[in-house]
């Protein structure tokens, strides 16, 4: 499905040091490589080292040692090929649907109509043209998490990180977004890591699924997910891939 390495995370180890000045490990000697246009899912319990893993990918945070190389090139910072998305959607209260997606641009140094054009484009892609002069406080959390994806995309990052993004999102409307997720992934084929502690929704999303240990940061197993797309939750191929990870959890023996 894939042809070309396209990020690889290099014996990363990351340390801490806290109030005590005792130093605690997150992230150990973590290796993996990633393809070009896959969609990963990093599924784990709260602590694992899961949001610290995309901090060192996004070049928010350096590794204490190891490396990270996206398309060859050692990530030594934050980059705008490489965009993260977060779970409080990290939206501007004051600017509308139309000011918000604009941001990402604003410092492309690009004409304004150009920068108007490109937002449109990516507002109509998730389905919310009619809301454009709107304010956050007047969308769904949907629709705010679905505007946080547009500025993410219209910068057209290679890599789009994505910590939780549909974890404050009722169980309806975090399946509606997948799917938007999806949509908009099988059009632009970016290349997406998704962090999730939602085994059903690591199966609904996921190439191959990274499973990490409850501490200190390590890979516990990888699965492919090798179900053709769009998947049918009420399948017996999709209940044995989740039972699959329930396994590898050590939720179910």
């Amino acid at each position: 499905m894939f042809y070309k390495l396209y990020i690889k995370i290099d014996k990363i180890n990351k340390i801490y040091t806290d109030n005590h000045s005792k130093e605690v490990k997150v992230i150990d000697d973590f290796n993996l490589d990633i393809e070009k246009g896959e969609f990963l899912c990093i599924l784990g319990v709260s602590g694992c080292g899961k949001t610290t893993l995309l901090n060192l990918l996004a070049g928010f945070e350096q590794a204490t040692t190891g490396k990270i190389y996206i398309d060859g090139k050692e990530v030594d910072g934050p980059s705008p090929n490489c965009i993260m998305t977060f779970q409080n959607f990290g939206l501007l209260p004051w600017r509308t649907v139309q000011k918000n997606v604009e941001l990402g641009l604003e410092a492309k140094r690009i004409d304004k109509k150009k920068i108007k054009e490109i937002a449109n484009q990516y507002i109509e892609m998730v389905g919310l043209s009619k809301f454009k002069k709107y304010h956050p406080s007047q969308l769904s959390s949907g629709m705010q998490q679905r505007v946080a994806i547009a500025r993410a995309l219209c910068v057209e990052p290679e890599v789009i990180l994505m910590d939780e993004p549909l974890g404050a999102l009722d169980s309806i409307t975090r399946m509606k977004m997948q799917d938007e997720i999806l949509n908009i992934w099988e059009k632009k084929k970016n290349t997406i890591i998704f962090v999730t502690h939602d085994i059903d929704e690591s199966v609904y999303l996921a190439d191959r699924i990274v499973i990490m240990t409850p501490h200190f940061g390590k890979i516990k197993a990888i699965i492919d997910v090798d179900l053709p797309r769009r998947r049918d939750r009420t399948s017996i191929e999709f209940l044995k891939f989740i039972d699959k990870v329930f396994v590898q959890l050590g939720l179910n023996k």
